[in-house]
């Protein structure tokens, strides 16, 4: 466990979420809500606390049962990671904080916590396709800086270390039918299975 880390996960409103995976299933917003609780649940154990960033009441609620603080923030992943990063900060100046996206419904504990473990500094970890990021951690004390967005390792890796290792659930994120066709073969989460019996047989 990193007791010195502090992850804000923006999640958004349901009705406007994933998009991409219409087709997928009739309950799209079911299917968005139960990717942020199983990546949420998975981080839990190995961080000292999670923020959520969204405007979506229902989403709160979840949240809440879980034990996990949500506040609104403002429109734009970038802005909405700055703002919850800076109330983190606030309350503890010498922190590590960090971004997590919610589309991981595989992420694995023991993965999320070699790849921070693994962090020497700021650091970021890309997606599957080396394009994308996935995690975004600050040094300790630091800003955030978040540069999500296309192109967004490419950015990060100007100033942050690059985390590839034993942890593949941490770099599938899931946009598209073909990401849930992977995740689904490094094991979802139990929400998303539940959502998807099908697909976890």
């Amino acid at each position: 466990m990193r007791a010195d880390v502090d992850l804000v996960v923006p999640v958004k409103a349901l009705r406007r979420a994933k998009t991409r995976l219409v087709g997928v299933t009739d309950d799209r917003p079911a299917l968005a809500l139960a990717f942020a609780l199983d990546t949420i649940s998975a981080a839990l154990p190995v961080v000292r606390s999670v923020l959520a960033i969204t405007d979506d009441p229902s989403v709160a609620v979840e949240l809440a049962a879980l034990g996990v603080e949500s506040v609104a923030g403002p429109e734009g992943l970038n802005e909405a990671l700055r703002h919850g990063a800076a109330v983190l900060r606030a309350r503890d100046r010498r922190s590590v904080v960090g971004a997590l996206q919610a589309d991981l419904p595989a992420l694995r504990t023991d993965e999320l916590g070699l790849a921070l473990a693994s962090a020497e500094g700021r650091a970021f970890c890309p997606d599957r396709q080396g394009t994308g990021t996935t995690l975004l951690l600050s040094a300790p004390g630091g800003d955030l800086m978040p540069r999500f967005g296309v192109g967004s390792a490419e950015a990060h890796a100007r100033d942050a270390q690059t985390l590839i290792g034993p942890w593949p659930s941490l770099r599938n994120d899931v946009d598209t039918a073909e990401d849930l066709d992977l995740a689904a073969g490094l094991g979802l989460g139990p929400r998303t299975c539940a959502t998807l019996s099908p697909v976890c047989g």
